[in-house]
């Protein structure tokens, strides 16, 4: 067994020198490190720096998300939600801990760079999401994302892409992903009160496979129930956090900005190692430009493709903007990630018990019990929308469910094993898997962002000319592969 890891250690992490940096130790020369950003501030420009001038109207739509279209329609909010289960989760609790770990507090402004110009990026994907969207199988449900726009918008000759993305989203968010959740959660309830690893995986396991059976109108119920409950909590106790240590807020914010261009140093460090902790764990948190929320945007029912472009938007706001600079103030203003050797969600459970005491480590634990589960649930709609692409079959669905159940088991196995070497790999697997899947979704939305622009002067004419809410006719533009029975002019 050991042996077989080993192998797997030395390919996950040439996959990771590939899409992260690395190769020929330079730290920068990897796909997602020189094109993220860039990508991000291609589109802000193009967008007119949409993210800041739109600000306010975002929040106008999202006031507006709760309301059904149609009947048996899934809700704007609704699939926010979703993705916003899958977005909050890990990432903001034990991913901002290891990010802080590998490159010290500079590693949260670099987080915080890749969500302001990621809202962009999410703009554009789920825009586009909703421009190529087509009806799903059961009456009221659409289907849709990277996959989708790519053979429908680049034609078939990139046919090859879209299978290359969609097989990269179920082992990322399939499998691998979902065992990072699963980890994070049998660590932290075993952290806080002595719950053998291997039975929580078991229960988690059995209860998401009740949840995902009932699809995706099941999936937006739990989740626009639960993310805003767990989220306002988790929120307000690093509120609380920061209120009785307020004197030492700006000391802990200099810290972040002093070593995000490596003036100080701290943790890792080096300059390299600070930029790529935040990219790699800003992108595993919101997750823009990866491709993943695209799946679940597209499954909205909205009156214009740019509604749900705002609403995603949102999101990567709400998770890393919000949550995870709440999680770097939790650990930040306790000063524990500066000594001994904790990682991951324990060094949060620590620092909040280091503020609150000992109830601080359980009320992480049933944050991320919260928020590690809603994602597990959201991820496995994502990769089953692409299995749904690639093989039309309940054989192939069936021997997906399978997997997921078993990905689950592992990384809770990987939590009872205790071994660091072993928490390492996986969290390398979840990064290079995540790293492939979103460099082939950057390319496709760098071909066809001009569609994006171009569906939201649609949106913005109709805004200039006194609509309220701007509706999208399909037959006025002649953009190949858009289905105008979806898109007809009658919302």
């Amino acid at each position: 067994m050991q042996a077989f890891l080993d192998w797997l250690s030395t390919f996950i992490g040439w996959g990771s020198a590939v899409t992260w940096g690395g190769i020929g130790g330079v730290w920068w020369l990897g796909i997602l490190i020189a094109a993220l950003l860039p990508a991000g501030l291609y589109f802000t420009w193009h967008s007119r720096f949409i993210q800041f001038r739109s600000f306010g109207h975002m929040i106008g739509v999202m006031k507006r998300s709760f309301r059904k279209e149609h009947a048996d329609s899934v809700t704007s909010f609704q699939a926010f939600a979703t993705s916003a289960a899958a977005r909050v989760g890990t990432g903001n609790i034990a991913g901002v801990a290891v990010a802080i770990t590998a490159g010290g507090p500079g590693a949260v402004f670099w987080m915080w760079i890749v969500a302001w110009v990621g809202m962009a990026t999410s703009f554009i994907e789920n825009t586009l999401a909703q421009t190529y969207k087509e009806r799903g199988e059961e009456h009221g449900t659409f289907r849709g994302g990277p996959a989708y726009y790519i053979e429908k918008g680049l034609g078939r000759k990139w046919k090859w892409l879209s299978v290359l993305f969609s097989i990269f989203l179920v082992i990322c968010f399939g499998f691998f992903f979902n065992a990072v959740q699963s980890n994070a959660m049998a660590s932290a309830i075993y952290g806080a009160w002595g719950v053998n690893p291997l039975l929580v995986g078991a229960i988690v396991a059995l209860v998401a496979a009740i949840i995902v059976f009932g699809g995706i109108h099941t999936i937006g119920r739990f989740a626009s129930i639960v993310v805003p409950f767990m989220a306002l909590a988790y929120i307000a106790i690093a509120l609380f956090v920061i209120a009785i240590n307020l004197e030492a807020l700006p000391a802990a914010m200099a810290r972040i900005f002093a070593n995000a261009f490596g003036f100080q140093e701290a943790g890792a460090g080096a300059f390299g190692a600070v930029v790529a902790s935040g990219i790699k764990r800003g992108l595993f948190s919101n997750e823009a430009g990866m491709g993943s929320s695209p799946n679940v945007g597209a499954a909205a029912d909205v009156k214009h493709p740019v509604v749900q472009g705002y609403v995603q938007m949102a999101s990567v706001f709400l998770d890393t903007i919000v949550i995870c600079t709440a999680t770097a103030a939790i650990i930040l203003l306790s000063d524990v990630y500066m000594v001994g050797t904790m990682e991951g969600v324990t060094l949060t459970q620590d620092s909040l018990a280091s503020e609150i005491g000992p109830l601080g480590g359980s009320f992480v634990a049933i944050a991320l019990l919260f928020f590690a589960f809603t994602s597990i649930i959201a991820n496995y709609y994502y990769a089953e929308t692409n299995i749904f692409f690639l093989w039309h079959t309940r054989t192939a669905i069936f021997c997906y469910r399978a997997l997921y159940i078993v990905f689950i088991l592992f990384g809770a196995w990987v939590a009872y094993s205790g071994k660091s070497e072993n928490f390492a790999l996986l969290w390398n697997m979840a990064d290079m898997s995540m790293g492939f899947m979103a460099s082939a979704n950057l390319l496709a939305i760098l071909l066809l962002s001009g569609v994006a622009f171009r569906v939201l002067g649609d949106y913005e004419a109709q805004r200039a000319q006194g609509v309220l809410e701007p509706v999208f006719d399909a037959r006025k533009y002649n953009i190949e592969g858009v289905e105008h029975d979806v898109w007809n002019g009658q919302g």
